[in-house]
């Protein structure tokens, strides 16, 4: 078999527990997080979980960097 492809046999149990592990944290921090902002907490929470970081990266990007700038323009206009 080709060196870069791993069936799950191969892959160790502890690594997929952490890899689960993960993605669960990751998509909860995330569903808290847009539900505390208001930004469609369930789209993100789902998401989160699909895979790692990619989700997270774009999180930040869309949702808590826009709000930073928000809170730092209403800041300004006091």
């Amino acid at each position: 078999m080709n060196k870069l492809h791993y069936s799950l046999e191969e892959i160790p149990p502890v690594l997929l527990a952490f890899l689960a592990l993960m993605l669960l944290i990751q998509g909860t921090w995330m569903f808290q997080d847009a539900r505390k902002r208001d930004r469609f907490p369930w789209l993100w929470g789902l998401w989160g979980i699909t895979s790692l970081p990619g989700p997270l990266l774009i999180y930040w990007l869309i949702v808590i960097r826009t709000d930073r700038k928000r809170q730092a323009g209403s800041k300004k206009n006091r």
